[in-house]
């Protein structure tokens, strides 16, 4: 059942065999872009392999310890054990099952605006990004936050933060879209309730190999000094970079390095990612205005409310996932709600993105 739902093994064992006898061909490396995908590729299937294995294994292992608790052998504690590990590894497998996009494995560009709200989505806005850290930092991800625009009275303005390790834009590409939150705001000092948003912005991170054409021409690059939360270099060299393209108006900041090079050379990975994603959106937009389908709800439905007051609770509107807890989710604890939303997407019942009744 398991090698069923998560992955053929034997069709794995042969496409692994057929890139090992690639991989030894002396005109291997001729094409150093084709020669890093396939090798990327033969690392993906080793550890499906490895993973299907290891399964096997904890199966074996609890079949034995079923035999001797049958008997009359006291492994209670052992079946225990066991079946909690093996759960946990189903759940990782069947996590990476539903993530085998193109660029599910690549790193993630994650930019946050606050929206309708005023400084309450400001700070609504800070509240998303610490949350999404933490969870990074979890789930073992690297983070750097490469941009960082301070609200006037607090929260943000904007921040672009960059996650870097396995499935980080497959897992993050969930979060995409208008977050809200219901409180008691702390700014109004009649103790009211409030409604505030924030957008969440995912591209990959594009590999250089892909042909993303950026004419120097198309370009207008201004220097700045930093404004972020603090550091030795904030405010004291015009290091931070801001490029605007101008065929397109798209606009991208870092002011994370020292350098003032470096800070561009990272705000053109960030510019390559929004116009690739840029050209996929107009690419599917033609088609469906070819062919007349419907496109799956976007950036600008709410996609999750959070309740402080005067009730608590999370809901994802597009699984009607709902948890009580909200404060260990706010404190990182997102996993239940990106894999709901992964599991809905690949069985094909992912809801509409819909306003509440909880205001």
């Amino acid at each position: 059942m398991i090698s069923g739902v998560i992955f053929d093994r034997a069709t794995a064992t042969d496409e692994l065999a057929t890139l090992e006898a690639r991989i030894s061909a002396p005109d291997f490396w001729k094409d150093q872009a084709e020669a890093q995908k396939a090798l990327q590729r033969r690392r993906r299937l080793s550890e499906d392999v490895e993973l299907r294995d290891s399964l096997g294994r904890r199966i074996g292992d609890l079949g034995v310890l079923l035999e001797w608790a049958g008997s009359g052998e006291d492994v209670a504690a052992d079946l225990e054990r066991g079946l909690n590990e093996l759960e946990h590894e189903v759940d990782t497998a069947e996590t990476k099952k539903m993530l085998s996009g193109e660029h599910d494995n690549s790193a993630a560009i994650v930019t946050i605006h606050p929206g309708a709200g005023g400084v309450d989505s400001q700070d609504w806005a800070e509240m998303l990004l610490r949350m999404y850290l933490k969870w990074a930092e979890k789930r073992g991800l690297r983070r750097e936050v490469i941009d960082y625009q301070p609200g006037e009275e607090a929260g943000l303005k904007s921040a672009t933060i960059l996650l870097e390790g396995d499935y980080a834009f497959g897992l993050m590409s969930a979060e995409a879209g208008v977050h809200r939150l219901v409180r008691i705001s702390p700014f109004d000092q009649a103790a009211r309730r409030h409604t505030a948003f924030a957008s969440v912005y995912v591209w990959p991170q594009i590999d250089d190999d892909i042909d993303i054409e950026i004419a120097d021409k198309d370009l207008r690059v201004d220097t700045y000094r930093s404004s972020g939360a603090g550091g030795q270099h904030v405010n004291v060299t015009d290091s931070a970079v801001r490029i605007t393209h101008l065929p397109t108006g798209i606009v991208v900041s870092c002011q994370n390095e020292r350098s003032q090079h470096k800070n561009r050379d990272v705000a053109m990975k960030v510019l390559r990612a929004r116009l690739y994603d840029l050209r996929l959106k107009e690419q599917q937009a033609r088609l469906d205005q070819i062919g007349g389908a419907k496109r799956d709800n976007a950036f600008g439905s709410q996609i999750r409310s959070y309740v402080l007051q005067p009730y608590q609770m999370i809901k994802d509107h597009r699984t009607k996932m709902q948890v009580g807890d909200v404060h260990r989710v706010l404190d990182g604890e997102l996993d239940a709600f990106i894999k709901g939303y992964l599991m809905a997407k690949a069985a094909g019942t992912l809801g509409q993105a819909t306003p509440d009744d909880d205001e």
